[in-house]
């Protein structure tokens, strides 16, 4: 868990503390909501708090808002949700979450972009098991992959394994029609996609015909071990308590392991998830890691968080939708 940790910011005496903070502390109350970090203000001194991370990325924001007030430009709802989305971008990232370059292909860079996405990047480096678990459009599985090109790329281990519950056809793919193949590509389509947006096709399909990447569902890995393989389990919160015991002990020598879901959203037509019991099993093991994202951390759309926040209100989840 990362240290948490106070930086003190003072305005220059040329900029109104209102022009930066908005009336009744509009901006200020976006700025914290988005980074996580908290803020407090006497006099035109900001003390800022939280881990190393948002406590950096909260004083470059500041900076960078000072400097636009500098520079004789005013300082609206809209283009403070713009320097907002451009914090996530890496634009005015800290130093440690920009020079975290995981992955670069076709000109694109794959860094993380939130402060929980770096703890999370580092967690998956320093354990054998990693769970990201949060909100849809929070990089957990995006993350988790370019991670194991990475690793494959560097010849750390032999082989990527991504794989997913088929829960929406009950695993049962036995009474659905066509080949096997066509009957799972609906299913995990998403892997593939994601595949592709990181590496060049051609080659990514030449290593999964030779097997060094495997994309199935989560039914084909029962009574497997999974040697010298970095392994993403995507969707996560629609496995049972069993199906997760049988995933995690497939693990095998120079492996590792990263599993991603969000708990709010289980497809499972009944019972418990088997996302929602695992830390209650494992947490305090050593070697295994828990990381937890939350609407902040959304890196879509601005609306996406709003969203997320929206449904993740208690009143919103006793609904039966």
């Amino acid at each position: 868990m990362s240290m948490k940790r106070q930086a003190i910011f003072t305005l220059p005496e040329s900029i109104s503390v209102i022009d930066l903070v908005g009336n009744q502390d509009e901006y200020l109350h976006m700025i914290e909501d988005e980074s996580g970090a908290q803020i407090t203000l006497r006099g035109n001194v900001f003390t800022i708090s939280g881990t190393d991370l948002e406590v950096q990325s909260t004083v470059t924001l500041l900076s960078t808002l000072v400097a636009t007030l500098e520079a004789g430009e005013r300082l609206t709802r809209e283009e403070i949700r713009r320097h907002l989305d451009l914090m996530k971008t890496g634009e005015f990232a800290p130093k440690p979450m920009k020079d975290d370059v995981i992955l670069a292909h076709k000109g694109r860079v794959v860094r993380p972009k939130t402060p929980a996405q770096k703890q999370y990047v580092d967690a998956i480096r320093d354990n054998t098991i990693t769970f990201g678990i949060g909100p849809a459009g929070t990089g957990k599985t995006y993350l988790a992959m370019a991670m194991a090109i990475a690793a494959f790329n560097r010849k750390e281990v032999g082989r990527i394994v991504l794989t997913r519950p088929v829960v929406e056809a009950g695993e049962n793919l036995g009474f659905l029609p066509g080949t096997l193949h066509e009957k799972i590509d609906p299913y995990i389509r998403p892997l593939y996609d994601a595949l592709y947006e990181m590496m060049d096709g051609a080659r990514a399909s030449r290593y999964i015909s030779e097997g060094a990447i495997e994309i199935a569902p989560l039914a084909f890995m029962r009574g497997r071990t999974l040697n010298d393989s970095f392994i993403v389990l995507d969707e996560a919160q629609n496995t049972t308590p069993q199906q997760m015991k049988m995933f995690l002990t497939r693990l095998g020598i120079g492996s590792k392991m990263v599993i991603t879901g969000d708990i709010t959203q289980a497809d499972l037509p009944k019972g418990i998830s088997g996302l929602k019991t695992v830390r209650q099993v494992l947490d305090g093991l050593d070697d295994i890691a828990f990381c937890e994202f939350h609407s902040k951390d959304v890196v879509r759309h601005s609306l996406v968080a709003k969203i997320v926040s929206a449904y993740a209100r208690p009143e919103e989840m006793n609904l039966r939708l």
